[in-house]
């Protein structure tokens, strides 16, 4: 099963900022990557992003025309959310978000994942995007041939995943001295991340970070893979050994995190905004890891272990703009590990709301009916005496 996250559809403007601060350089990038897997329960390989489809829309000689709010709210009606996703980040809209739009649209039934990528999509926010991917494509590397930056440009624009991972094998043979290249493997552990493939991901982003070590998008994507149950389940000697390296570079992503300077043509709030829903992801895959050293197999539920997960999950979703589905869900399993059934209740709920329109809703209804009989059985039982 492969569930995309209800997570904020963040623009080019938040790793623009991430990548330019890095040593006052770095190339322009695309939308960022998802780092986490959105299977539940356990043991699916997810894909953040769906793979885009190969049919384009329909263009003007200045590329792809904008939905009008029309034809947005027709494809909520009509089709599943990753589609008008897909659709709204290839063409745009022709309106800013505004109160009384985005009531139309959640009287359509839109989640809160399509809202948002409406929202970035509008004439004001791609506006922005644009204006800061220029500035950072001007304070770029220097010294790179132009051949090589067109081949780099190639691979990040590639919005299909198949197509992007043959241009960034075909980048790394080319070029193995590029200073690019780190960044190249980053784009193509983003492909391998859209067809669910957990394993290429971490081994990708491992080589881009032995080129460069604070490649903010490779260590976020690592981080957030490491600790998931389909990886572990594949690496079971080494369990405990990616468990510990998950946590110590979740901190150093952190840390790299707090040292990212604000751009001039960013505000204060945009910039806390940005550095926020990226710490949030880093927040869930620490969260992941207590999760599962809580329930290594044969040394039952590790209460210190769930306090942490209960805590790193907390930060995730009350970090981010809007709580992720899946964090919200993984609270929930650890509160119910954790015997406090309220709180559990509450945080699967949450997962249901935010998980309008997805599998991961069905799982999380699962959830509460199953408490509530608990719960209803817990005070039902008479008190021993």
């Amino acid at each position: 099963m492969r569930i995309k996250p209800v997570f904020l559809i963040l623009a080019v403007v938040v790793f623009t900022s991430v990548l330019s601060a890095q040593k006052g350089q770095g190339p322009p990038t695309a939308t960022p990557p998802q780092t986490q897997t959105p299977g539940m329960p356990e043991g699916d390989a997810g894909s953040q992003n769906p793979p885009q489809t190969k049919e384009r829309p329909k263009t003007q000689a200045q590329g792809p025309v904008a939905m009008t709010e029309k034809e947005v709210t027709k494809e909520i009606k009509s089709g599943p959310a990753e589609k008008l996703i897909q659709d709204v980040k290839q063409r745009g809209v022709d309106f800013d978000m505004a109160p009384e739009i985005e009531k139309r649209l959640r009287k359509a039934k839109a989640t809160d994942e399509e809202v948002e990528a409406v929202k970035q999509a509008g004439p004001k926010a791609r506006a922005q995007a644009a204006k800061l991917a220029l500035a950072t494509a001007q304070a770029g590397p220097r010294g790179v041939p132009k051949e090589q930056g067109q081949a780099y440009d190639a691979v990040r624009t590639e919005l299909d995943p198949d197509k992007c991972i043959v241009l960034a094998d075909d980048y790394a043979k080319k070029y193995p001295d590029s200073s690019l290249l780190s960044y190249v493997y980053s784009f193509e552990a983003n492909a391998y991340q859209q067809k669910g493939d957990v394993e290429k991901v971490v081994q990708l982003t491992q080589e881009s970070l032995k080129l460069k070590s604070d490649n903010i998008m490779s260590l976020v994507m690592m981080v957030g893979m490491m600790p998931q149950p389909q990886y572990l389940k594949n690496h079971e000697t080494d369990r405990d050994k990616l468990l510990l390296q998950a946590e110590s570079e979740g901190n150093r992503a952190l840390q790299l995190l707090a040292t990212i300077p604000k751009q001039a043509s960013e505000s204060d709030a945009d910039h806390q905004k940005h550095v926020a829903e990226i710490s949030s992801q880093v927040h869930a895959a620490l969260g992941m890891v207590h999760l599962e050293r809580a329930t290594e197999p044969l040394s039952g539920v590790d209460k210190a272990e769930l306090a942490k997960a209960e805590q790193e999950f907390t930060t995730a979703v009350t970090t981010a703009d809007r709580g992720n589905p899946q964090d919200y869900y993984r609270l929930g399993e650890a509160y119910s590990m954790d015997g406090k059934l309220k709180d559990a209740l509450q945080a699967f709920t949450n997962a249901s709301q935010a998980g309008q329109g997805t599998m991961l809703k069905a799982y999380a209804d699962q959830r509460i009916e199953d408490l509530k009989k608990r719960m209803g059985q817990v005070s039902t039982t008479p008190s021993p005496k």
